[in-house]
């Protein structure tokens, strides 16, 4: 059995085989609901084979989107176009899972293919807020520093989106702290700078991260998952990086954190990112092995060769590929063909299996 495909258990959840397709905004909802565009993107890659679908960064605040077609959880009027998408999801043989985000300083953009430029106030932007005023762009606005009542706002809207998604049937929650995005810049010396409990020492700035985690935890049912997205590293001098993440994990493990999705950077656009194939994978290698929890490897994963030595040589515990299946979303149907693997294909497929 080629280990991609052996199967794995975290709490009560099964998931059919390491494969899980990684949280991809869409920029395509409305209001913060998902539609049309949603239910097929994520059924057709349920349908291809994944054992698990991670619906894209979801908003815990009108103010927490990147774009105004992001999608969120910030009012009970939503929770029906996710639970739809739910069980749309599990309808097609994958788990449901959903990763919540705040922005930060990087929201209140134009959607990619519209520029993908800061909007300004006059142009239907919205203030962004940070641990630190630092913009995250020269040419951006600079962002408001969080006061104490802002921070237990943010803590209160994780957990209100957290059991708006409890209730639209998701079985597995990501916590997003990566990719520069609000609790991310909280971990970052690079963009916190503030100089009070929640900032300079790393006990400090990773307060609010492990506030929200625990408190997300303690109403995320006790027999499901709960995942968190880190940036491993920021790729600066004097920035967060790969020991701190190990010492984190760890922290996270403690509070009852299940798996570390390990991506990295996207912190300041004066980073250099190494990009090569399978290159965050030694991230999530360091992250299983010196904090001893489970994780997931992404960037980069595209071939099915490469994505099983991942899982043989234990150098993480899942694969989560993204752009991989925007171009394949049956990669998975396909991936085991290539290893010789007898995979059961959805009947209404039958007559087209090889």
């Amino acid at each position: 059995m080629a280990g991609l495909f052996l199967p794995l258990e975290i709490r009560s959840v099964h998931f059919k085989n390491r494969i899980f397709v990684s949280p991809m905004c869409m920029y395509s909802a409305e209001d913060g609901k998902v539609n049309d565009w949603h239910f097929t993107h994520a059924a057709t890659r349920a349908i291809g084979g994944a054992a698990l679908f991670i619906v894209e960064a979801t908003a815990i605040s009108p103010e927490g989107r990147i774009s105004f077609g992001d999608a969120g959880l910030w009012n009970d009027q939503q929770i029906d176009s996710f639970s739809r998408l739910a069980r749309t999801i599990t309808k097609n043989g994958a788990v449901a899972g959903i990763q919540l985000a705040h922005a930060g300083r990087k929201a209140s953009c134009a959607r990619p293919w519209e520029g993908g430029h800061q909007l300004k106030l006059d142009k239907n932007g919205w203030e962004t807020i940070a641990p630190s005023s630092i913009p995250f762009k020269d040419t951006d606005r600079q962002p408001k520093e969080l006061s104490p009542n802002g921070i237990n706002k943010i803590i209160d809207d994780f957990v209100c989106a957290a059991q708006r998604a409890q209730k639209a049937g998701f079985k597995v929650l990501e916590i997003h702290m990566a990719h520069g995005y609000l609790l991310h810049s909280f971990l970052s010396p690079v963009s916190n700078h503030r100089k009070d409990e929640y900032g300079d020492s790393f006990k400090n700035r990773i307060r609010l991260p492990m506030q929200v985690a625990k408190s997300v935890r303690e109403v995320w049912p006790d027999d499901l998952p709960l995942f968190v997205r880190l940036s491993s590293t920021d790729y600066l001098e004097n920035g967060w990086d790969i020991q701190q993440s190990i010492l984190f994990a760890k922290e996270l493990k403690m509070l009852g954190i299940d798996f570390i999705d390990c991506s990295s950077g996207m912190i300041s656009p004066a980073e250099t990112i190494p990009f090569a194939p399978g290159f965050q994978v030694p991230f999530a290698q360091q992250i299983k092995h010196e904090s001893e929890i489970i994780t997931g490897a992404v960037g980069l994963i595209t071939e099915s060769a490469q994505a099983d030595t991942i899982i043989k040589t234990k150098q993480a515990d899942a694969v989560l590929l993204a752009r991989q299946l925007l171009r394949d979303p049956y990669w998975p149907l396909n991936a085991a063909r290539e290893l010789g693997i007898e995979l059961e294909w959805p009947k209404q497929y039958s007559r087209a299996k090889p």
